[in-house]
């Protein structure tokens, strides 16, 4: 078992309550879901105030999941953990592995009541995938969640997936957050992690900073654009799967891009990290 982690700040559940925003429904607004509600898409809304191509970041992120899943499962992994699941949505990580790898065993992880009942029925039919309660900005509580450790193996490589959610953790500490979680995976797991990024350019770097702004101040109440070097520290010192940390749309891509990528686009990076 990993030592005691640091008591970070907890992700509040927000679960049904329709006078509060809650992150797993803004994502599923902006990826055109319907299990949402007027104060989640004010949110979307807010932001797109400034960024009217918004949606682009939920698709930027969902696209890069998907082909992270295809990628590891094609490449032997069969344990997937991931954390921040979020709403069920079309191809999901267990339906993506397991079609590559059918005897993949998949653990979702959230702690939004309405992402647990929706999970829970998705679910039921489906003996290799489970769903388990947790804050994942607690790595302690969740590594030591019993469905975690009694569904998977850490004897044996596996795939811990963050994608999406950091930029929902404010906190100054956030490599030392990751490497509770690093320290616990052993050797040939991969960790996926996609985040809003901050280019730090002059052409998207206002632009992030503007999207940041609204998203702090909606109700949502988070969203931040971190820096490449921030973001590349969550990695600690796991060795980069080519082509590295890149702009979500870039990691292995299915082919070239036909159209121009929107501004949007270059304020969201994805990569994976291999531990030796």
């Amino acid at each position: 078992m990993p030592q005691p982690s640091p008591a970070y700040p907890s992700s509040v559940p927000v679960g049904v309550d329709t006078t509060r925003a809650s992150i797993a429904r803004v994502y599923d607004a902006a990826l055109n879901g319907k299990d949402n509600y007027e104060v989640d898409r004010e949110v979307l809304a807010q932001v797109r105030s400034v960024a009217p191509q918004v949606n682009d970041l939920a698709w930027a992120n969902r696209d890069f999941l998907i082909r992270v899943c295809r990628f590891l499962a094609r490449a032997g992994v069969d344990q997937f953990l991931d954390l921040g699941s979020g709403l069920p949505t079309a191809e999901n990580t267990h339906q993506v592995v397991q079609r590559v790898s059918p005897q993949s065993r998949v653990v979702y992880v959230d702690n939004d009541p309405s992402v647990l009942v929706h999970g829970q029925a998705l679910l039921a039919s489906n003996s290799r995938t489970r769903i388990a309660e947790a804050d994942i900005f607690r790595p302690l509580d969740v590594l030591g969640n019993a469905t975690v450790r009694q569904e998977l193996d850490f004897t044996r490589p596996l795939a811990l997936f963050h994608i999406g959610t950091l930029h929902h953790y404010l906190g100054e500490d956030g490599p030392t957050l990751m490497q509770n979680y690093i320290d616990a995976l052993p050797s040939g797991s991969f960790v996926a992690i996609a985040h809003f990024h901050d280019p730090e350019t002059a052409e998207y770097s206002e632009l992030a900073r503007k999207m940041e702004e609204k998203f702090i101040h909606s109700p949502m109440g988070s969203g931040r654009f971190r820096t490449r070097d921030e973001i590349q520290a969550l990695f600690g010192d796991l060795e980069m799967v080519e082509p590295g940390l890149v702009r979500c749309d870039d990691w292995w891509a299915d082919g070239p891009h036909l159209t121009p990528l929107s501004n949007v686009r270059n304020c969201i990076l994805g990569g994976v990290g291999r531990k030796r």
